[in-house]
């Protein structure tokens, strides 16, 4: 079965426009998507080291070094060294971040809701009735190939 041609668009667009939406209903700082995703992962795990955090979302080592250099300089992740190997750097999101973290999660909520409700009921119900189907695409791209 063949796409559309726009359907490989829709996923990354309407994730910006929930992100944009979200800063400017919620006032919230501009923090870019990949920040936002590090500061996920740390959040999840409690305390990572670089290189765990780039396997975990398949980014370039490099591309890490500069996200986290920025984010530590703002105050949103906090380094510790190992205690077994002074080589090695924890990571670790800072209370500010996980504030932020917090309010980005529940202002995305009140915002995909509230654009959902303002939908016609039969979309809203296709919507609802996609939820499985998209949470097991997720489950499959997810997988280490």
């Amino acid at each position: 079965m063949a796409c559309c041609p726009e359907s490989h668009d829709i996923v990354a667009t309407l994730r910006r426009a929930v992100l944009r939406r979200t800063r400017t209903v919620a006032d919230l700082p501009d923090l870019p998507e990949a920040q936002i995703e590090v500061l996920r992962v740390l959040s999840a795990v409690g305390s990572a080291t670089p290189r765990e955090v780039a396997d975990r979302l398949r980014m370039a080592p490099s591309t890490i070094s500069n996200l986290l250099r920025t984010m530590t300089a703002a105050g949103l992740v906090s380094r510790t060294a190992s205690e077994t190997d002074l080589r090695v750097v924890h990571l670790a999101p800072s209370p500010t971040a996980r504030d932020l973290l917090d309010r980005y999660d529940q202002a995305s909520a009140h915002t995909l809701l509230t654009a959902i409700e303002s939908l016609p009921p039969a979309r809203r119900k296709a919507l609802w009735s996609a939820l499985p189907a998209l949470t097991d695409l997720l489950t499959e791209l997810e997988r280490t190939p």
